[in-house]
């Protein structure tokens, strides 16, 4: 046994506690997730869209308490592969292993088409680009992906620093144009009588308590991919201590950063829901509005940036979880194997490789825009993300609480429990009622036949489940 431990491939430790940071935080893409999700927020919950963040921030903490507890007993590159084979058993972390890669994929598409679609956006709007083709974002697209396959080859340590850098650059950008605009607003000199108020944390009767719970469920879908860093487990120093900061810190710095902007978006479009809900680009217009016409432009390119930054961080954690089952299933071989340098080459290529096959079969079958792959890829992925969080969460009330292999008090039990009950509640609205029209009724048939095509494949190969129980075995679970 203790063979198979020293000769199978390993990733080399040298990232820091900010590069894992880098990772959670470039695929979370506060800075273009500000611009683009809370549109959808108001039109559930009205001029609450701060307080449907405030509490999709709070549910997102109660997901986070598992992910850290696990983290700090189990570090392994496969991150929920891992968590959920050792704890729920090999089939069922081999199951959200590969729901989690096509969570990562579909995102790989979500993004890079965003970074297409803003970056074609910005071409045209500062003239450069005045009359793109319908396929012109496409291009971009490709360049995104071409992109992210390049870093993502490289160290991480180069990558993840190249997502820490390209982020945080965007997001202090969108919060010194928050700031001018929240002065603005306290100093009463805002744009078409726009002024500072605390309504926005207030729903109206028409909207309810539900309508505002209903807007929560978009609130925590902007927070997908906080967890991302536990991909980076064989690769951070001292995981157990840095993987769980950097997960946590995450989640907390999403939701501040969520709750004050959306806070000062709203007011600045006077609670105007629908206003809000049909902006294109929420700071871009803002920006444009409240600074001036390149502050506009700047968070434009930003926010494409931004999307260029997730795909990069998608690719990265997608070929991290192919790595973990390939060197798992086949010993090392083929999408196992890792370069010279020590990255995964070609579990990097295969999940670019994946991305880009996605996105010509929906152009060119489907008819589909840049804009289509990137909402369609977004709801199937979520959806299967959703089920992946599920699973996890079970593992760590497992872990915790039935095996007791952690001393936590018993009080704490609340914490998963409550992830539990606003998973379940997101996974039911998403489907209750099913969609009957265009694209929507084929979302959950798309995530449902990933999740059916990772349990037969587990079923049809008891073997690859056997010698992944026995890899998590010969690691006490991947710690």
């Amino acid at each position: 046994m203790s063979d198979i431990v020293e000769t199978r491939p390993a990733l080399r430790r040298t990232l820091s506690v900010w590069q894992a940071v880098g990772l959670s935080v470039a695929l979370m893409a506060p800075s273009m997730a500000a611009n683009i999700n809370p549109q959808q927020t108001a039109a559930a919950a009205g001029r609450a869209v701060p307080l449907a963040f405030l509490l999709s921030a709070a549910g997102v903490l109660l997901v986070a308490y598992g992910f850290v507890r696990l983290c700090q007993h189990y570090h392994h590159a496969g991150s929920v592969y891992a968590f959920v084979g050792a704890t729920l058993g090999p089939r069922a972390g081999v199951v959200s292993g590969i729901g989690l890669l096509g969570t990562y994929t579909f995102y790989a598409v979500v993004t890079s088409s965003a970074a297409g679609t803003l970056g074609t956006a910005f071409l045209t709007q500062v003239g450069i680009w005045p009359n793109p083709p319908w396929w012109g974002p496409f291009v971009l697209t490709g360049v995104a992906l071409v992109g992210s396959w390049l870093l993502a080859v490289a160290p991480a340590r180069r990558g993840t620093s190249t997502l820490l850098a390209v982020e945080g650059a965007t997001i202090a950008v969108i919060l010194l144009v928050t700031a001018v605009i929240l002065v603005r607003l306290i100093a009463g000199n805002a744009p078409g009588d726009a002024h500072f108020t605390m309504s926005v944390f207030t729903f109206t009767p028409d909207i309810g308590l539900s309508g505002v719970f209903l807007g929560a469920v978009f609130g925590f879908l902007s927070f997908a991919g906080f967890e991302a860093a536990a991909t980076l487990g064989e690769e951070t120093r001292d995981p157990r201590r840095n993987i769980p900061r950097a997960i946590l810190g995450t989640a907390l710095f999403g939701g501040a950063f969520f709750v004050i902007v959306t806070a000062v978006e709203m007011m600045a479009f006077r609670s105007d829901a629908q206003a809000f809900h049909d902006s294109p680009s929420l700071l871009g217009d803002l920006g444009s509005t409240f600074v001036g016409s390149w502050a506009g432009d700047v968070i434009s390119v930003g926010a494409a940036i931004s999307a260029f930054g997730c795909c990069l961080a998608c690719v990265v954690g997608g070929s991290r979880l192919l790595f973990a089952l390939g060197r798992d299933a086949f010993d090392g071989r083929g999408i196992g194997r890792t370069s010279p340098k020590g990255t995964p080459v070609t579990a990097v290529t295969a999940v670019a490789a994946a991305a880009a096959l996605i996105i010509v079969v929906c152009a060119v079958f489907f008819g589909a825009t840049a804009a289509d792959t990137f909402a369609w890829s977004g709801s199937i992925g979520t959806l299967i993300l959703l089920v992946i969080y599920l699973l996890t969460t079970l593992g760590a009330i497992l872990l915790l609480f039935v095996r007791r292999r952690m001393h936590v008090p018993w009080w704490h039990l609340i914490f998963p429990l409550g992830a539990l009950a606003l998973l379940g509640y997101t996974v039911y609205v998403n489907v209750v009622p099913y969609p009957t029209e265009g694209p929507a009724r084929w979302f959950p048939v798309a995530a449902g036949a990933v999740l059916v095509l990772a349990v037969v494949l587990v079923l049809a190969a008891p073997g690859f489940a056997r010698r992944v129980g026995e890899r998590l075995g010969v690691s006490e679970g991947g710690r």
